[in-house]
């Protein structure tokens, strides 16, 4: 999911719309900051901008790995909480029959 800096109030929760529908699915989100120009002068603003997502998107998932400046961009990676990532599987259902063939 890619951001920007100066990111509109609306489009800020789009955007925050998707990274929820992923965690919603069991999915891994990579989230970008691209600074442009003067904007690579003040990282403290995407990394408040990344602060807020996280914060926002708590009880869906946490920062994996938290938010470093690469270059022009700022990243950092959310992953779900396991309850909504593995399936539950039961262990009281029988075991598939054996097959009769030869070996």
């Amino acid at each position: 999911m890619k951001l920007r800096p100066k990111i509109d109030s609306h489009d800020y929760l789009t955007k925050k719309g998707h990274v929820e529908r992923f965690l919603k699915q069991g999915d891994k989100v990579k989230v970008t900051i691209m600074f442009r120009g003067r904007e690579q002068s003040r990282p403290e603003l995407g990394f408040r901008l990344l602060q807020r997502l996280a914060d926002d998107i708590q009880e869906l998932g946490f920062v994996e790995a938290s938010p470093k400046q690469d270059g022009r961009n700022m990243i950092m990676v959310v992953a779900p909480h396991r309850s909504t990532k593995i399936t539950r599987v039961s262990h009281d259902a029988p075991a598939p029959p054996a097959s009769d063939a030869p070996q």
